[in-house]
């Protein structure tokens, strides 16, 4: 079962906007099967939305049938979501690494994924599985937009279909490798696999295989 984390408050606007974000497109009945209400109210929402400018349209042709439409985030649309740029900007790391060089950049990544650390490590009690979910949360929180499932082996998939700090990363790779050494501490292991990454790729997800230490 996949486990999607999302904001209890979340309007059914933001809701909207969070499934196109994670699914890259979606259709009236797509939208309306996910949030169990009806068409029509999804209609409503969606010109709202377009005449906001935070979506758009396309219509695809079916082999049988008369074609359809498939709603996708606009640029205004994604950049409704966390990007964190204030805390984090590009234009004052270069400063640094112009002033002091790209080791003390490093530091202040691994810096920051201490402080990060020492900031939830209380919160990651109980089981690998208990684990799991409240760096999910937490990650969530945060902006990151999270989903994970565990897999038929006891691995877990764990999806991040935002990253709030992909600029950076796509700048300063450390950033990434900085994230997936705060996730083996967090999780008590030292099987954290990424597999997709927002940053280095074209794709719309950050994708990581985490599992439990074998016990010996």
């Amino acid at each position: 079962m996949v486990i999607v984390v999302r904001n209890e408050s979340s309007s059914t606007r933001q809701v909207i906007l969070m499934l196109l974000k994670r699914n890259q497109e979606l259709t009236v009945s797509a939208l309306a099967t996910e949030l169990d209400v009806t068409e029509m109210a999804i209609r409503r929402h969606l010109r709202e939305l377009e005449k906001d400018q935070l979506i758009d349209s396309r219509l695809v042709k079916q082999a049988m049938g008369r074609p359809i439409h498939k709603y996708y985030l606009t640029d205004k649309g994604s950049e409704t979501f966390p990007r964190n740029y204030s805390d984090l900007s590009i234009g004052i790391l270069k400063d640094v690494e112009q002033i002091s060089g790209s080791v003390m950049v490093d530091q202040l990544f691994q810096q920051r994924k201490d402080r990060l650390y020492e900031k939830y490590e209380s919160e990651m009690t109980g089981s690998f599985a208990e684990r799991v979910k409240t760096l999910a949360r937490i990650q969530s929180e945060g902006g990151y937009m999270v989903e994970y499932k565990e897999l038929s082996d006891g691995e877990y998939e764990f999806v991040e279909y935002n990253c709030p700090i992909a600029q950076v990363a796509k700048e300063y790779p450390v950033a990434c490798t900085c994230e997936k050494q705060l996730f083996k501490k967090l999780l008590k292991t030292d099987s954290v696999e990424r597999t997709s990454c927002i940053a280095k790729e074209h794709t719309s997800r950050c994708v990581y295989k985490v599992r439990e230490n074998k016990k010996s």
